[in-house]
């Protein structure tokens, strides 16, 4: 289980998903049934994965500004501008 999950890691980090039905195929060959099931989610999202595994595009802005609007949240009605800014501001 070890080698399928650092070869999936390396798919991941160079970004190799043309890669990924091969990987697929050797997990669903084998006797490893928590990835059998892990491939079959995969498989019913196919064009997303292998879209987000071969291209350079991120939505790690986005989630920068999901953390913006739970502080505001958080902090509506009780304080003001300048909490909310040392907080966006200090991690």
């Amino acid at each position: 289980m070890a080698q399928r999950i650092r070869e999936f890691a390396g798919l991941l980090t160079t970004r190799r998903g043309h890669d990924l039905d091969a990987w697929m195929a050797a997990v669903e060959a084998g006797d490893l049934p928590p990835l059998r099931a892990f491939v079959h989610g995969l498989r019913k999202d196919m064009p997303a994965i292998v879209a987000g595994l071969t291209l350079p595009f991120s939505n790690g802005p986005i989630e920068g500004s999901t953390k913006v609007k739970f502080l505001k949240r958080q902090v509506y009605g009780r304080a003001g501008f300048l909490l909310l800014r040392q907080r966006i501001l200090l991690p």
